[in-house]
């Protein structure tokens, strides 16, 4: 017998998401409601019987997380995303009819893609199909893990669910696959995923490109399946499959759920009612069909909000119970509760930063990437809230701290959800999605790595890092021509300049061990901005004139001579070479000028006076990077780096191949000290161009 208690209410509470889906998408004119009125009956039962949230309290700790998954209508989230505006407005949240109104409208709360850190209650941006799902493994994964250090014998803190509403076009993703794999290994019992199986695309039916058994694809990652046939009315079906899910502890579950898009409509169940607005006409007859008024919009009954506000209070009694509860673990545990507050509250503890490595120009010459394992050895004691790891590239990205467990079920014998390291497998861009749902949940910071070449794989992810304002750290190692024999695949000559591009993200280059250090010290700093870390494979020097303060601000003068000949600005591994060069050039008498610019957005964030005086007026600047010089023209009048793409060998001969030593670099800048002498007038720096 089902669990289910049918309630009067329940049916137009059903009907009144189904008539403001229609009239939200009809007055923006933009949108698609076939999705929201196919999934109003499982969302109506999940967030009305299920879900554990104070609207009032949208950041309430331990609330249920709900992902709305890009691609209910098997194309993009903005098929359903009219489903979600419309639940936070009848629960509560700080949305009110008229944002409804001004869907998809400039400036309004309820943009066609539902944005993080914008409207009230929304979780994650997806976006992107199967980043969504992704994002929800990581959001379970969060919970897993701090409640595996925090919770205690009655003291059950940590305890929610994550729901994930998903589709067709979520499960065509690639990284929607590695993210079921992983939380499949992981045994994530606390992750339900809802597959809305309407069998409609951008294209048509399905039939026409996905064929597949999803069902036994995800017994095979490991996952519980369970069916609901008639998603359209069978609400003891869908309460009974909820509550099945929520009792299974060693499995996620997927639900994989059939419906009818745009159920009610004339055109339901076809790609007509998926791609467009409904006509007015159809409108009328759906409100008639449900015994609302057909010419009135945008109407509630209010059984229906009362129905909402009852869910929203009961929400509002779990969390002052939740609270109590947490009074009470502080005086049982006043250690466990001050790191779990603190971690909450997204601080982190006094004098950190103390722990960072400092170094001398005397000290041994190393690789960036182990400059970056010898920053986690010393920061990780101090900092409980790093969680992260390698997509299998552990011993190549060095990224595991000696004694940390590996975050894993423990029936798997590896470790244990207590554990702080992540194997993710060669999985680069689920591991960049799933970091952002962990980044997402609070409590936590996550670091991913991978080769640099391979971050491409997750750009998806990482541009909606930067766009949500996700604190995660790339580990990025062998970072350019210096990885040698690989070659050209694995040589990312044109990634870095892509990862500039893009807005709200911190992309380092670090020369040393001070910058390193650096370069973490900002990642760590900076609660809303991404970071990229790009590690060399080959040793670098330890350089005269770097601190971490000088570095932390993205650019500085290393090398400082007055009445100079020309500045050569350079990043990485190249500064060093750009040391030898004006060395070599001192020696017949030219002053040149030193730069480091570790991170171009960092430096972009000083002010103008700081700016001008690292990269002045007066002398041509040379910037020099083993890299495509795209981008470059913004800091320097000429650029020297790769024309094309790197070459396989040695690293030393590859460098010497394209001409980036110190002998060819100081004959490069007499080349361009004797054009500007020749060209003559005033050099202005190339920044006033740009401010």
């Amino acid at each position: 017998m089902s669990g289910f208690t049918p309630e009067p209410a329940d049916a137009t509470c059903i009907a009144t998401i189904r008539t403001l889906a229609a009239d939200v998408v009809g007055k923006a004119n933009s949108g698609h409601p076939g999705a929201p009125m196919g999934m109003a009956p499982v969302a109506h039962v999940l967030f009305t019987r299920f879900f554990n949230a104070n609207p009032k309290s949208s950041k309430w700790f331990n609330r249920d997380r709900f992902v709305l998954s890009n691609g209910l209508a098997n194309a993009h989230q903005r098929h359903a995303c009219a489903l979600q505006y419309i639940l936070l407005h009848l629960l509560g949240y700080k949305l009110s009819m008229d944002d409804l109104k001004a869907f998809r409208q400039l400036d309004s709360l309820t943009p066609g893609h539902p944005e993080a850190h914008h409207t009230d209650g929304i979780e994650v941006t997806t976006g992107p199909l199967g980043q969504g799902f992704a994002n929800g493994v990581g959001l379970a994964m969060a919970q897993a893990h701090l409640a595996a250090v925090y919770n205690r014998d009655h003291y059950d803190l940590i305890n929610n669910y994550t729901y994930v509403f998903t589709g067709d076009g979520c499960l065509m993703e690639g990284v929607a696959s590695e993210a079921a794999s992983i939380a499949g290994h992981l045994k994530l019992g606390n992750l339900i995923v809802i597959y809305d199986d309407n069998h409609i695309s951008i294209d048509g039916d399905t039939a026409v490109a996905f064929t597949e058994n999803v069902e036994q694809r995800f017994l095979s990652y490991g996952w519980q399946v369970l069916h609901v046939h008639d998603g359209d009315s069978d609400l003891a079906g869908i309460y009974d499959a909820i509550a099945t899910a929520r009792l299974e502890k060693s499995k996620p579950t997927i639900i994989q759920l059939r419906t009818t898009i745009g159920y009610g409509s004339k055109q339901q169940g076809t790609h007509g009612v998926h791609g467009s607005p409904l006509k007015a006409d159809d409108i009328q007859s759906l409100k008639s069909k449900f015994g609302f008024p057909p010419g009135q919009t945008f109407y509630v009954p209010e059984v229906t909000y009362g129905t909402y506000r009852a869910a929203a209070l009961r929400g509002e009694h779990l969390e002052s119970a939740w609270t109590a509860l947490l009074a009470q673990y502080g005086k049982a545990y006043p250690n466990e509760h001050a790191e779990l507050t603190r971690r909450i509250a997204g601080k982190f503890p006094g004098g950190w930063e103390k722990a960072l490595p400092v170094y001398k120009p005397t000290d041994a010459a190393q690789a960036s990437r182990k400059l970056s394992e010898i920053v986690l050895t010393a920061i990780t004691p101090a900092l409980p809230d790093l969680m992260g790891g390698s997509a299998d590239l552990t011993g190549s990205n060095l990224t595991k701290v000696k004694g940390t467990v590996d975050f894993q079920h423990p029936s798997t014998g590896f470790g244990s959800y207590a554990g702080t390291y992540i194997r993710y497998g060669v999985r680069e861009h689920g591991m960049g999605a799933i970091a952002n749902g962990l980044s997402a949940y609070g409590g936590i910071v996550p670091f991913v790595a991978t080769f640099m070449n391979f971050v491409s794989y997750a750009a998806g992810a990482v541009r909606l890092s930067a766009l949500s304002k996700h604190q995660v750290i790339w580990v990025a190692t062998h970072d350019s021509i210096g990885l040698g024999e690989d070659g050209p695949t694995h040589q990312p000559v044109e990634t870095a300049v892509h990862l500039r591009a893009i807005p709200n993200l911190d992309f380092w280059r670090p020369a040393d061990g001070n910058e390193t250090s650096a370069s973490y010290l900002v990642a760590l700093q900076s609660t809303e901005t991404p970071s990229v870390l790009s590690l060399s494979r080959q040793n670098l020097p330890n350089l005269e004139g770097s601190t971490i303060e000088r570095a932390a601000r993205g650019g500085y003068v290393l090398h400082e001579v007055e009445g100079e000949a020309l500045t050569i600005v350079s990043s990485g591994s190249e500064v060093s070479i750009a040391l030898e060069a004006a060395s070599k050039l001192k020696a017949e008498g030219t002053k040149v000028r030193i730069v480091s610019l570790p991170c171009w957005s960092v430096f972009d964030r000083q002010d103008e006076q700081y700016r001008l005086s690292v990269l002045r007026s007066g002398a041509p600047i040379l910037s020099l990077e083993a890299l495509t010089t795209t981008g470059w023209q913004k800091y320097s009048h000429e650029q020297y780096g790769l024309p094309a793409w790197g070459a396989s060998g040695p690293y030393q001969k590859v460098y010497e191949k394209f001409g980036i030593t110190g002998t060819n670099i100081a004959t490069v800048s007499k080349k361009v000290i004797a054009f500007y002498k020749q060209k003559g007038g005033e050099v202005v720096s190339p920044l006033i161009k740009a401010l």
